[in-house]
């Protein structure tokens, strides 16, 4: 198994694994997506593959982000899936260490994930892989044009 960045082929397993993380109706829009995500400089958009059939079994999604009044930057984790068939076999751990060895050579001096109050299970491996809770994210929804 091996961590790479994803292509735009990749557009419908990525889409498979948006809608076990409850984004249904991704495939109209995603290889749009993909590709912006592709050809900014600040993005990583890395996929996970089995070696055998070339399934991809994981994705990750890190935008690297300058900051200016502290020294360090740090990288956001906007988007992070494993397929729910194969969870708790250290794919998750191994594609987030991938992502802090990035962030790392970026010089980020840490790592910040969004994550639903739902998503419990994902809380856990969270904690486990050293993330502390950070109170208060504010969202403001903007009217989109037609």
């Amino acid at each position: 198994m091996e961590v790479r960045k994803a292509k735009v082929e990749d557009y419908k397993q990525i889409s498979l694994l948006l809608t076990q993380l409850d984004y249904p109706d991704t495939e109209a829009f995603i290889k749009e997506k993909i590709e912006i995500l592709l050809m900014d400089p600040n993005e990583e958009l890395l996929v996970f593959e089995e070696e055998e059939d070339k399934d991809i079994i994981a994705l990750i999604s890190v935008h690297f982000i300058p900051q200016l009044a502290v020294k360090g930057d740090f990288a956001r984790i906007s988007y992070f899936a494993v397929d729910r068939n194969i969870r708790s076999k250290g794919i998750g751990r191994k594609i987030e260490e991938y992502c802090n060895d990035l962030a790392i050579k970026r010089k980020c001096d840490r790592v910040e994930v969004h994550c639903h109050s739902r998503r419990i299970d994902a809380h856990r491996f969270y904690i486990k892989q050293g993330f502390k809770e950070s109170p208060k994210y504010f969202v403001k929804m903007l009217p989109q044009s037609e």
